[in-house]
């Protein structure tokens, strides 16, 4: 059988190598896409040997990358979940879990976050009932401030749920500290920022909890995919009970009776003895992901150092290459952080003699893609009009943002002559219209 296996996993191994598209480089040819996975032959054969060792649910895989993750990223507990936007709902509940007694949030409390950004970092606020209250962000960094923040604080404010913009951090350390001061739980969105570190730490090690997704255009793909970390292990709990099902138990779904006291618990109004493995403590779902998609994980993250190093150096280029060009808003890193970065966001100031539009349409004729900076200003798009909320400070530059503001690509498969045509396009376009 393991001959058999290895014949399999060589030949895997020939076929990626010998599939590979060796075409050069063809400028407003060849497609410059603004995201992508970056997969080799360690990530083919890792998921052709799952496969065949029909490891379709989560299990050996899922609990090492979980293990391995946390580690990387400098916590107690990882746990693998279906997508980053799982993974934002699961961190919001968590906050509502009756297990955290007068802190738990209820219909009705206030979440601070950002109005310029994507759904899935607000729709987790709404789905709880709880009531989102936007602040604005800074042009250039796209991300809010701590004094944005702290003027949203409010007597129902109980959560902060903000996400590093196309991987630049935030003020994490001093929207940490606001949050400590006024008793709120804070959730670092990280979807776009693996690797991003602030005043040298790590972005998501400074919230309560903190999410990631494994979507191809991310740091680590798993196709699918995405992670809750903490290093609280009772808020770890809660995660890993609304995760699987809302159940009690914490025994492997494959595993009889690891703990040994299976059948010795007396919960609600259940009979002494009642199978721990279906006593449910929360309304909970099911969003595991499965051990194929972590075999992917597996090797992905041995290359994530270098993938985040590819990805500064990318941002680096195109941000040398378009320095002073005019009427073009750069990206700007935020004090004492270094990002790794998700994208290069571009804003066309709106005195400009042209459009966004305009500029995005001669890329895009070009095979350069491009991307708006996600929803922009989310109080304006119909699923959130007349929902409750509360907005603090205006939302000028979140208007700016769905108007102006939108980016380009930075991830690993670009390579230096791409980035080059990238700015000379854009340079040639500004050229010809100023």
């Amino acid at each position: 059988m393991n001959a058999h296996k290895d014949l399999v996993l060589d030949a895997t191994l020939k076929f990626h190598l010998e599939a590979q598209d060796d075409r050069p480089f063809v400028p407003g040819t060849t497609e410059i896409w603004p995201a992508g996975a970056v997969l080799d032959e360690h990530d083919r054969t890792a998921l052709v040997e799952a496969a065949l060792e029909m490891r379709i649910a989560a299990g050996t895989s899922s609990r090492k990358f979980e293990s391995r993750f946390a580690r990387k990223l400098g916590h107690r507990k990882a746990h693998l979940v279906n997508s980053g936007s799982s993974a934002n709902l699961l961190a919001m509940t968590a906050f509502t879990s009756h297990l955290l007694e007068d802190r738990a949030l209820r219909p009705g409390d206030e979440v601070i976050t950002v109005a310029a950004g994507f759904p899935t970092t607000v729709n987790p606020i709404i789905q709880n009932g709880l009531v989102p209250v936007f602040v604005d962000v800074e042009l250039g960094t796209y991300n809010t401030t701590a004094d944005r923040v702290a003027q949203a604080i409010g007597p129902r404010t109980r959560a902060i749920i903000i996400a590093h913009a196309l991987g630049n951090p935030y003020e994490v350390a001093e929207i940490a500290q606001l949050a400590e001061d006024n008793d709120l739980f804070l959730i670092e969105d990280n979807c776009d920022a693996v690797g991003s570190t602030y005043d040298g730490r790590l972005t998501g090690t400074f919230g309560d909890l903190t999410t990631v997704s494994f979507y191809p255009a991310h740091h680590l793909t798993m196709g699918e995919g995405g992670c809750v970390l903490t290093s609280n292990l009772a808020l770890a709990r809660i995660v890993e009970s609304l995760r699987d099902w809302g159940r009690d138990c914490w025994c492997e779904p494959g595993e009889t009776n690891k703990c040994l006291k299976r059948f010795k618990y007396q919960m609600g109004t259940l009979p002494e003895g009642y199978d721990h493995k279906y006593i449910f403590s929360h309304v909970g779902y099911n969003m595991k992901a499965t051990d194929i998609q972590a075999a992917l994980g597996l090797t992905q993250l041995d290359k994530l150092d270098d993938f985040c190093a590819a990805r500064r150096h990318n941002w680096r280029r195109l941000r040398e290459g378009l320095e002073g060009v005019p009427h073009l808003i750069l990206p700007r890193a935020t004090e004492r952080s270094d990002p790794s970065w998700f994208g290069f966001a571009l804003t066309v100031d709106p005195d400009a003699p042209f459009s966004r539009a305009a500029l995005v349409d001669f890329l895009e004729n070009r095979k350069i893609g491009t991307r708006r900076l996600f929803a922009g200003n989310l109080t304006r798009h119909p699923a959130y009009i007349g929902r409750p909320h509360r907005v603090v400070g205006g939302l000028a530059n979140s208007d700016i943002v769905t108007e102006q503001t939108f980016w380009i690509g930075v991830y690993p498969a670009l390579t230096d002559e791409m980035l080059d045509y990238v700015v000379q396009s854009v340079k040639e376009f500004v050229g010809a219209h100023a």
